[in-house]
């Protein structure tokens, strides 16, 4: 495939200023997402130029530093975690093309964008599937949106080297899965992702049964002045059963509820793994939530034979 050919035909229309644009890092669970535009010198060579997915890493870097050698023009793009969960990742990605359009020193008559969605630029643009395999702008856009993305990565592994994000750069990998549940989302974590993880169905008479003894709970907390806030709320690593403020404390609740304590008083089955996994969820709820209570951990235990019997119910403050 000619790889400046769309690029000739738009010089043949009277387009000077051809920019090339592209994404890195809509994908990952962490980390800010990049975008590059680029505009070349018509018809530069670049020897390997192409999509950047399917460069080595070696290739890439020589490639970057290639680019910004012989570059008309570039700028680089970003749109961090925190604008990423508040906007999503499809508008956040749009910012941060349009913040790379707006890092040139002037406009452009055209830019190329990568996909088929529009990301509303100030200036004309057309927008190509595959763009980094048919364009020689685009194709030069991706690869210094990878390579900076993938620099940032690099020194957030330094910063937080448990994550290991230097392996993974940030994406859904076993590894970076493993980091999470044992370590919990870092500052660099979008949120908005980890919560749609893992929400898996229970069966139904284990849900039944939850579902009952949360509303024993929620009944038990509203009558003794707390007010509830959430239900359910899940996350990567697990499900608080009922968030509810009490005064200076936003309370989360875990519900356990039993026949009898024959076997063992319900909060036994709340073991230091579940305390864990309460906490990261509870973290991920109070970053996304602007509060100024201070977390408390309740465990509400709750015995009911049957439900014609009249439920026992322990409540049970800073459980753990």
């Amino acid at each position: 495939m000619d790889i400046w050919g769309i690029e000739r035909e738009l010089a043949q229309e009277g387009f000077e200023l051809i920019c090339g644009v592209d994404e890195a890092g809509r994908g990952p669970l962490a980390g800010d997402v990049y975008a590059a535009a680029v505009v070349l010198p018509f018809e530069a060579r670049l020897d390997g130029l192409g999509d950047s997915k399917k460069l080595t890493e070696k290739n890439r870097d020589r490639l970057f530093g290639e680019i910004i050698k012989v570059a008309v023009d570039y700028g680089i793009g970003i749109a961090n975690h925190k604008e990423i969960d508040e906007i999503n990742i499809l508008q956040a990605t749009f910012l941060a093309m349009n913040r790379a359009i707006d890092a040139l020193s002037k406009k452009p008559d055209i830019a190329l964008i990568d996909g088929n969605r529009d990301p509303r630029t100030k200036c004309r643009n057309m927008c190509i599937v595959g763009g980094d395999g048919k364009s020689a702008s685009i194709a030069a856009a991706s690869i210094l949106a990878k390579v900076s993305r993938d620099r940032y990565m690099a020194e957030m592994s330094e910063k937080y080297p448990q994550y290991e994000f230097g392996k993974h750069k940030g994406y859904g990998t076993k590894l970076h899965y493993e980091k999470l549940r044992e370590f919990g989302p870092s500052e660099i974590h979008r949120l908005s992702f980890l919560k749609k993880l893992n929400k898996k169905a229970e069966p139904t008479q284990a849900k039944m049964r939850g579902d009952l003894g949360e509303a024993l709970a929620s009944g038990f907390l509203a009558n003794n002045g707390y007010t509830i806030v959430a239900k359910n709320f899940r996350s990567l690593f697990g499900e608080i059963d009922i968030i509810a403020a009490d005064g200076d404390n936003m309370v989360f609740v875990e519900v356990k509820l039993r026949k009898n304590a024959d076997f063992a008083q319900a909060r036994e089955f709340v073991c230091k793994g579940k305390q864990d996994k309460i906490t990261a969820t509870a973290n991920i709820w109070l970053a996304s939530h602007k509060t100024k209570l201070q977390p408390r951990f309740d465990v509400i235990e709750i015995y009911l034979e049957d439900k014609s019997s009249e439920p026992k119910i322990i409540h049970i403050e800073n459980a753990f």
